[in-house]
């Protein structure tokens, strides 16, 4: 199974990577049932480091983040992720605690990831 989370997580770095120019430095992925739980730390680019610096910017930070994030996905499934898990995928939970550089996804899959 160490493999598949592996892959699985390659999968995510891209899509962050092409969407905010920079992956996340750490991702650690846990399949529970039909969900898979991933952790990915060291996300902020250095612009967005700069900008979290006021209030405000943490707040938009945090809004751009989870919402671009949550279009990606409702636009289109990454490609090999649903064959990779054998699952279709059907909820994503997404959040990022700007102050400490962790976001935190939830993927709900259709059926439990074997």
């Amino acid at each position: 199974m160490v493999k598949k989370e592996a892959q699985f997580n390659d999968i995510i770095r891209k899509v962050r990577k092409e969407l905010f120019g920079k992956g996340p430095e750490r991702i650690q992925t846990n399949f529970v049932g039909n969900m898979a739980i991933t952790m990915l730390s060291g996300n902020l680019t250095p612009t967005e480091k700069f900008i979290t610096r006021t209030p405000e910017g943490k707040e938009m930070v945090h809004t751009a983040r989870t919402r671009m994030v949550q279009q990606v996905y409702e636009k289109a499934i990454p490609e090999g992720l649903e064959e990779l898990v054998g699952s279709k995928l059907i909820h994503l939970f997404n959040d990022i605690k700007v102050d400490e550089d962790i976001a935190i996804s939830v993927f709900v899959f259709q059926d439990k990831i074997v």
